[in-house]
C-alpha cells in the first residue's frame, strides 16, 4: 500500500519480463500486489480419523495396501485404477484416474498416504494425491487463484521470494491503540500468516485482521466522499411551502402510516437544507413508496422546481403516470409522460413543453434521458428500481439538472450488509410498515402432481370475482431448459378455462399490445394472466388475488417476492402458490422460506446467503466492491464495525491531523479524498 506499492514486481529475484507479463494477468503488477495476493482456500494434509470424516469431505488418510491394484482403460490415455486399502479398521476402495504408472508403484502390504474426496456411503476415496509411506505433513497449504502458465507451485515461490526480500517494507497502516483496542496481529505477521499459515486458528485471526483493515478503508472512502459531497455539493435549498404540503397530504385518499410520515420528513429536511439530496428509499412490496415519491415531488413544486421520476419499463411508467395524474389534478401540476413509444408531433410537443416549463412533473423510462430532453428547472430527480439502471443512466438524468436532489426508490429489500457496502455514500430511508387493512398474502408450494388442485382453486376464486396471475421462466420452449413456457401454459389453460378468458403476456409484446392487454386484465376482461416477469415490477391489480409461479425453483427470493407482491394490493385475502420440483437443497430452502414469511428484509437477507452478493442485483450493475479477503454477507459484523468507526473517524477533526493515521491519510489521498478535499 505505501512504502513498496510502486515498486515493479520484477525487482524481485527470479521475475523478468515474461513472467512479469503473465502476472499482470492476474492484476500483478507490483509488489504490493504480489506479496498482498492472498490464497482463496486452504488444504489440510494433516492425517484424520475417517471417523471424524463427513460425507465429501476432502480428507489425508494412512493405511496398507490390502489388494492388488487392478487397472481399466477406457478412451484415449484414460485409466481407472482401484485398490483396497485398509485404514484403521475400516476397508476402503481408493480409485485413481488417469494414472496408471500407480499401478507398479502400489505394492500389497505397503503403507499408503491418500488425499482425496471422502464417499462415507461407498466407502470410497477419490484419489487426488498419494505417496507411498506415511507422511503427516500436518499442515494448511495455501491454494492461489491461477491463470495461463502461473502455476499454484510458481506463485508461491514468487510470493516466498518477494516476502524474502520486501517483509521489513510492510508497512502497519493502523494504530497501536486500534489494535490494542480490537485484539488485531500487526499487518506484517498477518501477512506472512496467511501466506505460511501453522494451524487454522492462526489463519482465522490473520484474517480476521486484514479485513477489519480492508473494511474499514472501504469505509472510509465512502463516508469521506459522503461527507465531502454533502459539503461541497451546491445542492438546492428549496423554499417548500410546508402549510400546502400538509395540506396535500390530508386530502390523500388514504392514511398515512407512520413509517412514510417519518421517511417524508427525512426528505423534505434534505429538501430544505443547501446540501444535495443523495437518498436511498427502501420500501418492501405494497409500502406505499410512490405516494412519499409524490409527496417530495409536490413539495418541489411549492419551491418552483420541475421533478423527473425515471423507471425502468413502460408499463410501470404509464402506471405512474396515471396515478399522479389522479393525486395531482386539482392542485395544477401538469404532469406528462415521455416513453420510447411516445414519438413524433407528440413527443416534439412533450419535449418543448418540459422545455418551457408548461409541466412540472415528468414521467418516463429511459426516454427522459435522450439528448434532446431539456428540462426548464429540474430541482428533484426520482429513480424508481435503481439498481435495474447503470450508474451512467442515472448520473445522466442527474446532471440534466443543476445540482438536483436525488432520490432512489427500490422495491427490492436491500440487505442492510448490502447497504452497508454498496451504498456507503448515500443516506438511507427505510419504510418498514405496511398501510393499514393490508392483510397477508397465504403462500403454499406446490408439486407439479398437484396441478389440477391448483387449477380447481384457481376457478373457485374466479366464481368470486377475483383473477389469476400465472408466472412462466420463458416465453416459448427451449431445447435447453426443461421449464414450462407462457405460450405452451397460455394454450393449455386457455383450454382448460373454457368460459374464462385467458391473456398472455410477455416482453416481445410491443407496447401498445403490453398496454391493451394490462387494461383487459384491469378491467376484469381477462380473467387470467399468463406472464413472463415482465409483470414484476409495478403492475397493480387490486382485484387480482391468486399468483401462481411455475418452476418456482429458478427464481431467487427476492424475485419471487416480489411476483408475490402484485397481489394482496386490494382488500381480499389473496394467495401466492409456488409449483416446484426443486432437485437441490438451495431450491428446497428457497420454497420453504417463501412460506414462512412475508417479510422482504428477511428474504433479502436469506436471499444474499443462498445466492451471494455477486448474484443479488447482477455483478455488473451493483457497484459491489472488489474484496481480497472480505465477505460482505460473512463477515457483515466485522463491516459493520468499520463503517461506525469510519463514520466517527471523517467528523473527528484529531483524525485528520494526528500522526498515528498518517499512512491511513496516504491511502485516502492515493483514493482521491484528503482532508476533506477530492484532489485531481
Amino acid at each position: 500500500m505505501i512504502g513498496y506499492a510502486n515498486v515493479d514486481v520484477r525487482e524481485i529475484k527470479g521475475i523478468g519480463d515474461e513472467t512479469a507479463e503473465q502476472l499482470s494477468s492476474l492484476g500483478i503488477t507490483t509488489v504490493e500486489q504480489l506479496i498482498e495476493y492472498f490464497p482463496y482456500r486452504y488444504e489440510d494434509y494433516s492425517l484424520k480419523d475417517l471417523h471424524d470424516v463427513q460425507h465429501d469431505e476432502r480428507v489425508t488418510v494412512a493405511g496398507v495396501i490390502h489388494s492388488e491394484p487392478v487397472a481399466r482403460f477406457f478412451g484415449k490415455g484414460k485409466s481407472r485404477i482401484t485398490v483396497r486399502v485398509l485404514i484403521g479398521s475400516v476397508l476402503v476402495t481408493a480409485v485413481i484416474f488417469n494414472r496408471s504408472y500407480a499401478k507398479k508403484q502400489l505394492k500389497l502390504g505397503e503403507q499408503i498416504t491418500l488425499t482425496g474426496k471422502w464417499d462415507q456411503h461407498r466407502l470410497m476415496i477419490t484419489v487426488q494425491e498419494y505417496k507411498i509411506g506415511i507422511h503427516d505433513r500436518n499442515e494448511l497449504s495455501p491454494v492461489y487463484s491461477v491463470s495461463g502458465k502461473i502455476t499454484v507451485k510458481f506463485l508461491r515461490k514468487m510470493i516466498y521470494e518477494a516476502i524474502k526480500q520486501f517483509a521489513d517494507d510492510i508497512p502497519e497502516i493502523l494504530p497501536s491503540d486500534m489494535l490494542e483496542k480490537y485484539k488485531l496481529l500487526e499487518r506484517k505477521e498477518a501477512i506472512i500468516r496467511l501466506h505460511y499459515p501453522q494451524n487454522a486458528n492462526s489463519v482465522k485471526h490473520a484474517r480476521r485482521r486484514m479485513v477489519y483493515e480492508e473494511f474499514l478503508l472501504f469505509q472510509l472512502k465512502m463516508q469521506s466522499f459522503r461527507k465531502l459531497s454533502r459539503e461541497q455539493s451546491k445542492g438546492v435549498a428549496y423554499v417548500v411551502e410546508q402549510e400546502k404540503l400538509n395540506e396535500f397530504k390530508q386530502q390523500l385518499p388514504f392514511s398515512l402510516t407512520k413509517a412514510q410520515q417519518r421517511v417524508i420528513n427525512e426528505i423534505i429536511t434534505d429538501m430544505i437544507n443547501p446540501y444535495r439530496m443523495n437518498r436511498l428509499l427502501q420500501g418492501d412490496v405494497g409500502s406505499g413508496k410512490t405516494v412519499v415519491a409524490a409527496c417530495a415531488m409536490f413539495a418541489a413544486f411549492t419551491a418552483g422546481f420541475q421533478s423527473a421520476l425515471m423507471v425502468p419499463t413502460e408499463i410501470l411508467a404509464e402506471q405512474h403516470f396515471e396515478s399522479l395524474q389522479q393525486l395531482f389534478q386539482s392542485y395544477g401540476i401538469q404532469v406528462t409522460l415521455l416513453t420510447s413509444s411516445v414519438k413524433g408531433k407528440k413527443r416534439r410537443e412533450r419535449v418543448e413543453q418540459i422545455a418551457n416549463g408548461e409541466v412540472h412533473i415528468i414521467v418516463g423510462t429511459h426516454a427522459l434521458i435522450q439528448q434532446d430532453v431539456e428540462f426548464h428547472r429540474l430541482g428533484l430527480v426520482i429513480t424508481d428500481e435503481q439498481h435495474r439502471f447503470g450508474v451512467e443512466q442515472r448520473r445522466v438524468l442527474r446532471d440534466k439538472g443543476e445540482n438536483p436532489d436525488v432520490l432512489f426508490m427500490t422495491a427490492t429489500p436491500i440487505p442492510r450488509t448490502l447497504a452497508i457496502s454498496v451504498f456507503g455514500d448515500m443516506d438511507v430511508s427505510i419504510i418498514d410498515e405496511l398501510p393499514a387493512g393490508r392483510k397477508k398474502i397465504e403462500t403454499y408450494w406446490a408439486k407439479h402432481v398437484q396441478f389440477d388442485r391448483v387449477l380447481g382453486f384457481i376457478e373457485k376464486e374466479i366464481e368470486k370475482g377475483r383473477q389469476a396471475y400465472v408466472i412462466c421462466p420463458l416465453i416459448e420452449e427451449s431445447e435447453k431448459l426443461d421449464v414450462q413456457n407462457a405460450i405452451d401454459v397460455h394454450s393449455m389453460l386457455a383450454s382448460y378455462y373454457e368460459k374464462y378468458q385467458v391473456g398472455l403476456m410477455h416482453g416481445r409484446l410491443s407496447s401498445a399490445e403490453k398496454e391493451k392487454v394490462m387494461n383487459e386484465f384491469s378491467e376484469n376482461k381477462l380473467q387470467i394472466l399468463v406472464s413472463t416477469t415482465v409483470v414484476e415490477v409495478g403492475v397493480n391489480v387490486p382485484n387480482a388475488s391468486i399468483m401462481v409461479i411455475y418452476d418456482a425453483e429458478r427464481f431467487g427470493l427476492s424475485q419471487l417476492h416480489q411476483l408475490r407482491g402484485r397481489v394482496g394490493r386490494g382488500s381480499h385475502q389473496s394467495y401466492c402458490i409456488l409449483l416446484a420440483d426443486p432437485k437441490s437443497e438451495v431450491g428446497k430452502e428457497r420454497m420453504k422460506i417463501m412460506t414462512e414469511t412475508n417479510d422482504g428484509f428477511v428474504l433479502s437477507e436469506k436471499d444474499l446467503e443462498l445466492r451471494g452478493p455477486g448474484d443479488f442485483f447482477g455483478q455488473k450493475q451493483s457497484g459491489l466492491p472488489h474484496f481480497k479477503l472480505g465477505d460482505v454477507v460473512h463477515d457483515y459484523r466485522t463491516l459493520e464495525v468499520a463503517r461506525q468507526d469510519a463514520a466517527e473517524l471523517v467528523q473527528n477533526h484529531e483524525f485528520w491531523e494526528s500522526e498515528s493515521w498518517q499512512r491511513i491519510r496516504q491511502y485516502l489521498k492515493q483514493e482521491g479524498v484528503f482532508d476533506g478535499q477530492k484532489l485531481d
